[in-house]
């Protein structure tokens, strides 16, 4: 009976510590492989996971919350996606957390804004405003804003013209903190550097939310004029539309549960 009773305990013992190979352990960008991925759908991370990560079953989410949903669910393994919209993820989302690796620090990316191929005066306008708002403080303002919450400083109010001149900024509303939605109201780094962009140009700024995979398409279409949208300038995105100089650096992460 002793003897039968001890069998029975290493059989449960073993069967409960077989449970354990099969647990998700994600470190480093090397342990994604042959694993369920979640991104956003038209993203530097997406473009990441098809190109480097072997085996991977890819989840293409039309925005970020639709990743961490899968996530949470446990319909994906992990997310990859860009730094700072993470980070403001994981700071509202219970049980998630960063996973940082140093091959995506050593290729970091710039963010620009995208407008359409030719359109050179528009494209020199967004440059001299970038360099204006960097030199005389208002871009660290906007930095400490949105980036920074714990700095107490305030999103800048930006005086809106009395002109009839509209300016279209095509974005994705789902990418905190460079735009994100608040009381019906599309905000976000982004959004103020487009107001700054709109101010230089005597023009009202109106704001076009669409899908990120969308946003190449309205500028060659001319339904937007100029897209911001934490763009990550890419070889292959550079055949497609101009690029501004960068304003942002940022890297790839991972995300997981707990």
């Amino acid at each position: 009976m002793k003897k039968s009773f001890l069998i029975s305990i290493a059989a449960i013992s073993l069967l409960f510590s077989g449970c354990n190979y099969n647990k998700i352990v994600i470190n480093t960008a090397k342990d994604l492989a042959g694993h369920t991925i979640g991104v956003q759908k038209g993203t530097t991370g997406e473009k990441y996971v098809t190109e480097n990560v072997a085996n991977a079953k890819i989840v293409s989410c039309r925005t970020l919350n639709d990743a961490a949903q899968e996530l949470i669910e446990g319909n994906v393994d992990a997310i990859v996606i860009d730094e700072y919209p993470a980070v403001k993820l994981v700071n509202e989302t219970k049980n998630l957390m960063i996973i940082k690796d140093k091959s995506f620090e050593q290729n970091s990316e710039k963010y620009s804004i995208a407008v359409k191929k030719g359109n050179t005066e528009l494209l020199n306008s967004i440059n001299e405003t970038i360099q204006t708002i960097k030199a005389n403080g208002k871009y660290e303002e906007l930095i400490q804003a949105f980036m920074m919450p714990e700095s107490g400083v305030e999103i800048p109010y930006i005086p809106v013209s009395e002109s009839n001149k509209i300016l279209k900024l095509g974005t994705n509303a789902q990418f905190a903190p460079f735009e994100y939605i608040i009381k019906k109201e599309v905000i976000g780094f982004d959004i103020s550097l487009g107001q700054y962009i709109a101010q230089k140009e005597n023009a009202n700024l109106q704001i076009v939310d669409m899908n990120f995979a969308a946003l190449f398409r309205a500028l060659q279409s001319e339904s937007i004029d100029f897209a911001a949208a934490a763009i990550s300038v890419t070889p292959e995105r550079e055949k497609e539309v101009d690029f501004s100089i960068p304003y942002f650096t940022s890297e790839q992460v991972i995300i997981i549960k707990k």
